[in-house]
């Protein structure tokens, strides 16, 4: 709060006295009566003195400001109009005007450095993390995060959940899934082991942490980090959390088979999100049906969804979500025949995706291209696609898709010839498979007391 105290200090109050009462042209007499002196004023005015709130109201009172400008310098009711600016900016976000809610963050949080606004500062920082992340700016988005939970240092930890989240998604996002994990569990560790049981707070990072562990392999963890989440839901405020909790706990639902389940929860989610107008996460939930669909071998319908979320993302200019998503796409393309479409849409988008930006999905267009490669009797084109996906999934640590990745590697080894390299790879692939996430991770985070 260090913009607060400066402001507070009787010496910036005094030179504010003083220089309302100049433009005025008031003596300190006439400042003064009745119920002061001159000297008094000549004091409060040279800093000598921390004038009491009595002593400024009357003095505010003959200047004719409002009190809080007097003792703050922000005239009255900023605070409230700043907040006003960024609910706007908050809803221009939802909408998907990514561009002009970054404009509007940008200038609350200008504002709010000027008048030492720490709270708001806090939340515009957000705000312009997460639309960084929408844009796929991830480096960008760290440092905002990172800006935002400086702001909130001395907040309890509950306050500081949703920047804490934002840093660990940008690292998820990055292909950084150990270090995601490590700030989701460390945080809900903490938050359990204090006793701060925030309903939010706790569902914010069950839901979050999802992700990562499904990607690592770490489906136990996965599984009971969704059972939190539902149990959680009915204490919590916020339907935009529920919102996202829906669309998490739906992805460790397919992983086990319970499709109609999972369908529901997304079913629950997309309501939610329709009577938010939140665009983003309503494009993300069609992403989860069309994922859901092609695990059901329901290829038609996959692509119907998927179409439809990338048509979304893309309006939005969400180019690193565009991306992912076409990815899935190109995938449910291929498995209905239509490889060349699957191609062309792979080789599009291909370069947006890196081992700093995309990861996972990077590495799955590469294994996609792989396949359609040894299709074609590409061979060489397709180990070339393997090693590529595998150099990115090993940076990333995930897992299960390592396991898969090896297998494929391994046939395309012994169909041309190359056993030694075919059971060097089929050895590397069990190692990951028997090698999941739950025992890499540490001991599992303190649970809440539901």
């Amino acid at each position: 709060m260090a913009g607060m105290a400066e402001r507070d200090d009787p010496e910036v109050i005094g030179r504010r006295v003083q220089q309302l009462r100049t433009e005025r042209g008031l003596t300190q007499r006439q400042l003064a009566e009745p119920v002061y002196t001159p000297a008094y004023i000549s004091t409060v005015e040279a800093g000598r003195v921390r004038a009491s709130e009595p002593a400024l109201r009357h003095i505010a009172e003959r200047l004719g400001v409002g009190y809080e400008e007097l003792a703050t310098g922000r005239p009255a009711g900023f605070a409230t109009e700043l907040r006003l600016r960024l609910t706007g900016a908050q809803r221009t976000f939802a909408t998907g005007a990514t561009e002009a809610a970054a404009e509007g963050f940008e200038f609350v949080l200008a504002e709010a450095e000027e008048h030492g606004l720490m709270n708001e500062q806090a939340d515009a920082l957000l705000g312009l993390g997460e639309c960084a992340l929408e844009t796929g700016d991830l480096q960008t988005a760290q440092l905002r995060f990172e800006q935002a939970e400086q702001r909130l240092g001395d907040a309890p930890l509950p306050a500081r959940v949703p920047a804490l989240r934002g840093r660990a998604v940008a690292h998820y996002l990055a292909g950084e899934l150990r270090y995601s994990c490590y700030l989701f569990e460390s945080t809900l560790d903490e938050l359990n082991r204090t006793g701060m049981h925030d309903p939010d707070a706790l569902l914010v990072l069950y839901a979050g942490v999802i992700g990562p562990y499904m990607d690592m392999g770490a489906h136990a963890r996965a599984a009971q980090a969704a059972e939190l989440a539902l149990a959680l839901a009915p204490q919590s405020g916020d339907p935009a959390l529920v919102a996202r909790m829906h669309r998490a706990v739906a992805r460790t639902m397919i992983a086990e088979g319970r499709t109609a389940e999972a369908d529901a929860s997304l079913a629950k989610a997309s309501e939610l999100y329709r009577q938010l107008q939140t665009r983003t996460e309503l494009a993300n939930c069609h992403w989860m049906r069309g994922y859901l669909h092609a695990q059901n071998g329901d290829y038609e319908r996959a692509e119907a969804e998927l179409r439809e979320a990338r048509c979304m993302l893309s309006a939005k200019r969400a180019a690193l979500y565009t991306s992912q998503v076409a990815v899935e796409l190109a995938d449910v393309l291929h498995r209905r025949g239509k490889s060349d479409e699957a191609s062309e849409l792979l080789r599009e988008v291909i370069s947006d995706l890196t081992s700093e930006r995309g990861a996972l999905h990077s590495a799955a267009a590469h294994r996609l291209l792989g396949i359609i490669a040894e299709d074609a009797r590409a061979m060489d084109a397709a180990e070339e696609h393997y090693v590529r996906a595998l150099s990115l999934l090993e940076r990333a640590g995930a897992a299960g898709d390592l396991a898969d990745l090896c297998r494929l590697l391994g046939d395309l080894y012994r169909r041309t010839g190359r056993v030694e390299a075919a059971l060097d790879a089929y050895r590397t692939g069990l190692g990951h498979r028997t090698t999941p996430g739950t025992t890499t991770l540490g001991p599992a985070p303190a649970q809440p007391p539901l």
